[in-house]
């Protein structure tokens, strides 16, 4: 009375590729960020953590951003496993985003203000 499954096909799906990029070592964080100097991209920096409750509430406003602002660029960093580049940006509260274009600093969103990190990537994305 069993089932036979043996002829059943698994399929996946997920997404295949992520709208967002997430970094997991320092060196290639860097490169990447060197590369993107050359560019007039504008990067959104979501420096978050996993235990971090406002992080988690971000997550699917910051999913929507990528899915509508293709011309932005969208980074997750771990600041528990990147924390010298958190150091770097002087993050000290979760979530921080850092918004960057051609290697430099140009808005910096701290906590978990949709409204206020939406006005800013459509103000520095031109």
């Amino acid at each position: 009375m069993g089932a036979n499954f043996s002829n059943l096909e698994f399929v996946d799906r997920s997404p295949k590729t992520s709208p967002i990029l997430t970094f997991h070592s320092t060196a290639k964080w860097k490169a990447h960020f060197d590369a993107s100097r050359e560019t007039n991209k504008l990067m959104v920096i979501d420096f978050s953590a996993t235990w971090c409750g406002p992080c988690k509430k971000m997550e699917p406003i910051i999913r929507e951003f990528a899915a509508q602002y293709t011309d932005v660029e969208f980074i997750k960093l771990d600041v528990d496993e990147l924390m010298e580049v958190a150091q770097a940006f002087q993050v000290q509260a979760m979530p921080t985003f850092i918004l960057i274009k051609k290697g430099k600093v140009v808005g910096k969103v701290v906590g978990a203000k949709k409204e206020e990190l939406q006005k800013l990537i459509e103000k520095r994305r031109n």
